[in-house]
């Protein structure tokens, strides 16, 4: 019985060493950013980027964005790590003050607008390959929609963004990226005085609810005053032409 526990033990890892083992197999080929995109019930999209000492853009893929809209829009960026290559080629492009450049695709962040534009071209951005460098990866990018959720613009900036000629090595500040992603969405704001003038009708409104009188109409309020006084004024007229014509009559007939 001793001699048959560490037996099973072994079988037990052995199993557990062969699932686990299947399981990262079957993950190796997945997109980067699948993960985010299932998780965060959302649509991923490739951020690329390119820097070509020949200033000829090539671009390929740096990560992926997962976009998920609604009324307040989310991004969430998930991004390769730079090989040796690629960090050799940013410092020599930064060397001769070359550009780094990021695009995007014109999507709808609305997952049930997508159909509507289908890849309807790229959003590009760049800023200079040495302030890349020197920020050691750090940059912001902001994604820019309209007010129906699609995409209109996108920008870059590193942090800091000035070019110094500072030494970077490249195993160590040159490897991840370090990224702050902002989606930006347009403001509806008021006309001038529209908002003080809609301000003096709700006042008037609550006022007038608190009056009811004052709600009338001049006429409406003092009708008991206004008709007899006019009556009074008509009967008043009446009686001076009456009292004239007699007068005159009087007047014509002493002089015959």
């Amino acid at each position: 019985m001793a001699r048959s526990l560490p037996s099973n033990i072994a079988v037990v890892c052995s199993v557990l060493l062969f699932v686990c083992t299947t399981l990262v197999c079957c993950n190796n080929g997945r997109r980067v950013g699948d993960a985010l995109d299932t998780e965060l019930g959302g649509f991923s999209v490739p951020l690329e980027h390119s820097f070509e000492i020949d200033d000829v853009a090539k671009f390929q893929v740096r990560g992926a964005l997962v976009l998920k809209g609604g009324k307040e829009p989310t991004a969430f960026l998930s991004q390769n790590q730079l090989s040796g290559e690629d960090r050799a080629k940013l410092k020599e492009v930064a060397a001769v003050d070359g550009l780094y450049r990021i695009r995007v695709p014109r999507v709808f962040l609305q997952t049930d607008r997508q159909t509507e534009r289908q890849l309807d071209g790229y959003l590009t951005a760049f800023v200079r390959a040495c302030a890349m460098v020197e920020s050691h990866l750090s940059d912001s990018i902001a994604l820019h929609t309209d007010v129906s959720g699609y995409l209109i613009g996108v920008s870059i900036v590193t942090l800091p963004g000035a070019c110094r000629g500072m030494e970077v090595e490249d195993e160590v500040d040159l490897e991840v990226f370090n990224t702050t992603l902002r989606v930006l969405a347009p403001v509806i704001a008021s006309g001038p005085g529209t908002d003080l003038f809609i301000e003096r009708i709700e006042l008037e409104a609550e006022k007038k609810s608190k009056n009811p009188q004052e709600q009338k109409s001049f006429f409406a309020k003092y009708w008991m005053y206004i008709v007899p006084l006019v009556l009074f004024l008509m009967m008043s007229g009446a009686q001076d032409q009456s009292g004239g014509g007699a007068g005159g009559g009087a007047a014509n007939g002493g002089g015959r």
